[in-house]
């Protein structure tokens, strides 16, 4: 019997069944040439209204690294120093702006819902979170492995690196080729009967 699935059994390994959330990495740089590819790949994938709220932060300097470890919790700090590439990801407030732009189709949306501040911030960091995974996803697709972490001083990072009252932090990503006993074990999901009910 055929799979349902579009993606060979070896694709849909390295997204979901063999990845995993790395702890550890090994000290092979991740070049500007990846990271971009990961982006053109991952772009496409949809957000409401094409809004794409997310903007991503690449900490490659050591003094960078420094003044973000200061804002990560105690057990996340050590894995931070050591990671070969640190991506701060942020809600972009002010995505509005850029409206009239990637939604021509409705170019008037900025101020007809977003102008409401309460309603543009609510949906910046929704689909800031959603773009959050498809990175991730996008990241595996290059054979590389991420830590996402949410442990840390979101206020302080948003202080350090953006300054503008613009920006909120929702994730702090280490990315690199997974190092040794850079694994946790698995944890149980869920199954399907216990996630999906059919009206």
């Amino acid at each position: 019997m055929s799979s349902p699935l579009a993606l060979d059994t070896a694709a849909q390994d390295l997204l979901f069944r063999d990845a995993r959330t790395a702890n550890t990495f090994t000290d092979e740089p991740v070049s500007e040439e990846t990271v971009q590819a990961v982006y053109d790949l991952v772009k496409y994938a949809p957000t409401a209204f094409n809004l794409q709220s997310l903007r991503v932060l690449l900490v490659r300097s050591d003094d960078a690294r420094a003044r973000l470890v200061a804002h990560m919790a105690e057990p996340n700090r050590e894995k931070t120093q050591a990671a070969p590439l640190v991506a701060v990801l942020a809600a972009d407030l002010d995505f509005h702006e850029e409206l009239p732009r990637i939604f021509p189709v409705f170019p008037e949306l900025k101020d007809a819902v977003f102008s409401d501040f309460e309603i543009r911030e609510r949906a910046a960091k929704s689909n800031a979170t959603l773009q959050l995974g498809y990175f991730i996803l996008g990241l595996r697709a290059a054979g590389l492995a991420a830590g996402p972490m949410v442990g840390f001083d979101g206020e302080a990072i948003d202080k350090e690196f953006f300054g503008d009252g613009k920006h909120n932090v929702i994730a702090v990503v280490n990315i690199g080729k997974p190092g040794k006993d850079a694994w946790f074990p698995r944890l149980p999901r869920l199954e399907y009967d216990e996630v999906f009910t059919t009206v």
